[in-house]
């Protein structure tokens, strides 16, 4: 998956980061904090702050330390949470170490690492455009119309 962009619903202004399947027209819309959409955004705008923000001295550590961020998955969706890992390098073995789905996103544009998704998050919570799409701001139009309908609970699964 890769970071389509960062938005926020039209109802709470919470931000929303947006990932889209790489070969599909499937996007996946994850809630997310105002600090790491903030976190999110300044590194994918190329931004930079005088002092290390969180998410920049988490990656400095890690280099220092001589670790890497593999790759980082979204994992799951519970009760209308999101959940994630990351995936470390750490003397040629892997750890995986649980996170909030904003934070290693945040680490992994920071880092490079790829972004993955649960095939069952996918299915369960993705958004897919019927016909291919190249226009970047066509899927903003019809994500902010999906957005004026679309409630956290509508993610929780179940009977509707």
């Amino acid at each position: 998956m890769v970071i389509y962009g960062v938005s926020f619903d039209m109802v709470g202004k919470q931000p929303i980061v947006l990932l889209k399947a790489v070969d599909t027209n499937k996007f996946l819309p994850i809630w997310i904090g105002h600090p790491e959409a903030a976190a999110i955004l300044m590194k994918l705008q190329g931004a930079s702050t005088p002092r290390p923000m969180t998410h920049d001295l988490l990656f400095d550590m890690l280099g220092e330390l001589e670790v890497a961020c593999t790759r980082v998955s979204v994992t799951e969706l519970r009760e209308n949470t999101f959940y994630a890992s990351i995936t470390l390098s750490v003397n040629g073995r892997e750890v995986e170490i649980d996170s909030r789905p904003s934070d290693a996103l945040a680490l992994a544009v920071r880092s490079g690492a790829p972004i993955f998704a649960a095939e069952d998050v996918i299915a369960e919570s993705a958004i897919e455009f019927e016909h291919e799409v190249e226009d970047t701001e066509e899927v903003v139009d019809k994500f902010k119309e999906f957005l004026d309908r679309v409630t956290p609970e509508d993610f929780a699964g179940g009977d509707t």
